[in-house]
């Protein structure tokens, strides 16, 4: 079953759907092997990744690219940040094209301008509604497989009011795509109202620190969204992890010594060094003609 179609199913067996994020082949790993049955690649992570900010600074293709390495490292569906698309409808055409072509899952897509910046920052500017409507049914009209999710992203709430957020989810779903969300709702009665008013199923993004109250999956679930996202569940960590463990070799003069239990081997295993290494001997051991 490809990704896509494992997606699908799974909105059809959970009534909520948790997706934490990731930004790298090491991070996609870490969330599937914790039990989570998908993961999202945060386009802040990726931008972070390559030492950047989320302002828009990535190209579709360094995007692409790493959605990409993201899908083919785990066995779950992956949903991608596809930011704007990456300018008209034709080169949403294309955004939707290549992302699919990686096996991803799911991707959403904003009004924002071009170029964007992150969704719980100050200073964003919207495209007209027209404009993000026929992004919209560019995108729908792209995709090859039916499964393959279309998430329409409105960042209109902090530009416009929450009226003009929810008039432009549900314009966006009736254009064919399958799934709204409605960026950076600031309040709880906010984001409660958003799926009583949206004619469709709603994502919710968990951002710490960002304008979004943050609440559990129960309370997401009673609301009635029906994907929840959090893009630094790992990012915000391994940042703090990371100074801590460079600030003790500061210290010491030098690294740790490991733990007792610590082997380099099971670091490896981690990332499938006993099924490559299976592969090599089943070939080198098979019988001469």
């Amino acid at each position: 079953m490809k990704a896509a179609a494992r997606l699908r199913q799974l909105m059809k067996e959970q009534d909520l759907v948790l997706a934490p994020g990731g930004y790298d082949g090491i991070t996609a790993r870490l969330i599937e092997q914790a039990g989570f049955s998908c993961l999202y690649m945060t386009g802040a992570g990726t931008s972070a990744a390559l030492g950047f900010p989320d302002l828009g600074l990535l190209t579709m293709t360094e995007m692409v690219d790493n959605a990409g390495t993201m899908a083919r490292s785990v066995s779950i569906p992956l949903i991608a940040d596809a930011d704007t698309g990456y300018g008209n409808e034709l080169n949403v055409t294309r955004t939707v094209r290549e992302f699919e072509a990686r096996n991803v899952a799911a991707i959403h897509i904003e009004d924002q301008v071009f170029t964007k910046r992150c969704g719980h920052l100050d200073d964003k500017e919207v495209i007209t509604s027209n404009e993000y409507v026929a992004k919209i049914r560019a995108a729908v009209a792209a995709r090859r497989d039916p499964d393959f999710m279309i998430i329409a992203r409105t960042d209109a709430r902090a530009v416009h009011g929450l009226d003009e957020a929810i008039d432009r989810a549900n314009a966006a779903l009736e254009a064919g795509a399958d799934m709204a969300f409605v960026e950076a709702p600031q309040s709880l009665s906010e984001m409660a109202e958003v799926p009583r008013r949206v004619r469709g199923p709603c994502l919710l993004n968990m951002v710490p620190g960002g304008r979004t109250p943050i609440i559990s999956a129960a309370q997401a679930q009673e609301m009635g969204y029906r994907l929840m996202i959090m893009p630094g569940a790992l990012l915000n960590r391994m940042l703090l992890a990371g100074d801590l463990a460079l600030q003790r070799i500061k210290e010491l003069g030098g690294p740790e010594k490991p733990a007792d239990n610590q082997d380099v081997r099971d670091f490896f295993r981690r990332f499938g060094s006993d099924e490559w290494n299976e592969l090599r001997h089943r070939f080198q051991s098979l019988p001469e003609e």
